[in-house]
């Protein structure tokens, strides 16, 4: 099965011959070594490159367990270089390779040479490459499929499409099963046997349970706003038992390195300033965050939500939720200080674009309401409202734009419209 992923090729099409290490980081299974060794591969070859000169080795696969050894796989290196011609070496999986950072940091020094790798689990996150490296590695985050790639291999129409990638996500793998019960095994299996399980390895979890624990109330107040106070409360008001704030905290980076959820954090947009807390988690792939709950709890516009803040990352920007800080008058005559809430604030150098997911706009109180915060923001940039229905994109006389979300999420220019 053939899936483009433009953006990400594109990425790493720009950071050719740029004299640093190439990383290609992300999520166990979001399709890493298909973007490097299928997609990468394919382009090289199409510019001319020899085969020869593209050298490839997958570490993870038996036949290859040499190759982790330093020794041998320098050896090799050296006997398939070409001095007369520029050779690219792609290494899968490099933290299964021993001591794996001095090595990289040993074919910086080969002339003609271009490397790129790919890491995941536990032994290889991106604090990892801050640490390691320490600028002399480009990392490529690439996350699961965008619903544009995956309508792009999906067998049906967008509506069927949708249905489905709300329900059990991007991951790759998915779009070759056939049924319900073989998607829903395969989440359950990936989420327990090699996420949790990687993060309990790489920081030696001691509440196992309660780290469970966190993820389902993670899980089922996605996009709502909370912090390790809340998080706290929580745990002894329905789970009865105590958890300190501190540890929350440790156990939220620890899943926020090992890309299963990201933190949307508040902006105050007329104050130009962050706000430290309440903040909002959404999750990496919503199939995970579906499967962990069970597919109990299948509220269409929180996972829309959680779709939209994924494709803004996905198009390069970083999101952050806005707060618009007003003041009005109550019926008594008395002023009170209100916070508005704009879902996104999505930022890439001098863009910015405010979003609001509302699923439906059904009544005229319901329209005024998701309108109401961005009559409240004094600036240019574009405002929009996506909506579940699919809707003729429509611009009122204040310049926001309402559209649906399978307009927004297929037409790559979007934003634009």
């Amino acid at each position: 099965m053939n899936i483009s992923r433009p953006i990400y090729l594109q990425q790493l099409i720009n950071r050719m011959n740029n004299g640093m290490i190439k990383i290609v980081t992300g999520l166990r299974r979001c399709g890493k070594s298909y973007l490097l060794f299928e997609l990468f591969r394919e382009y090289l070859l199409s510019t001319g490159v020899n085969n020869e000169n593209i050298i490839g080795i997958e570490l993870d696969r038996f036949s290859n367990a040499k190759y982790r050894e330093p020794a041998v796989l320098l050896d090799y290196l050296n006997s398939k270089l070409n001095e007369n011609e520029k050779c690219y070496i792609m290494l899968d999986e490099i933290q299964m390779l021993k001591d794996f950072s001095a090595v990289l940091n040993e074919l910086l020094h080969y002339r003609s040479v271009d490397v790129y790798v790919t890491g995941s689990n536990s032994k290889f996150l991106s604090t990892d490459i801050l640490t390691e490296f320490r600028g002399r590695g480009d990392q490529i985050r690439i996350h699961p499929l965008a619903f544009s790639e995956f309508f792009s291999a999906f067998d049906g129409s967008k509506e069927e499409a949708w249905q489905e990638y709300f329900t059990y996500g991007g991951l790759p793998l998915l779009l070759t099963m056939k049924s319900d019960e073989q998607k829903i095994a395969y989440l359950n299996d990936l989420f327990e046997m090699t996420y949790i399980k990687d993060i309990k390895e790489r920081n030696k979890i001691r509440y196992e349970a309660e780290l469970g624990e966190l993820l389902d109330i993670l899980a089922s107040s996605t996009g709502s706003l909370t912090n390790p106070q809340k998080l706290s409360n929580t745990f002894k008001s329905k789970r009865n038992s105590g958890f300190a704030e501190t540890t929350i905290t440790r156990y939220c980076t620890f899943l926020e390195n090992a890309f299963l959820i990201s933190k949307g954090s508040r902006y105050d947009v007329k104050g130009k300033k962050y706000i430290s807390t309440p903040f909002k988690y959404y999750f990496e792939d919503v199939g995970l965050r579906n499967a962990r709950l069970n597919f109990r709890q299948q509220e269409e516009n929180h996972i829309m939500e959680n779709i939209i803040f994924n494709e803004l990352r996905y198009r390069g920007f970083s999101v952050d939720v806005g707060v618009v800080e007003t003041r009005e008058k109550t019926p008594d005559g008395k002023e009170v200080r209100k916070q508005l809430e704009i879902d996104f604030v999505a930022n890439s150098g001098s863009k910015r674009y405010y979003l609001q997911s509302a699923f439906n706009l059904a009544t005229p109180e319901k329209d005024a309401q998701e309108r109401r915060p961005f009559q409240k923001v004094n600036d240019s940039f574009k405002k929009i409202i996506l909506v579940r229905d699919n809707i003729k994109i429509r611009r009122d006389e204040s310049g926001i734009v309402t559209m649906g979300i399978l307009d927004f999420l297929l037409n790559s220019n979007s934003l634009e419209l």
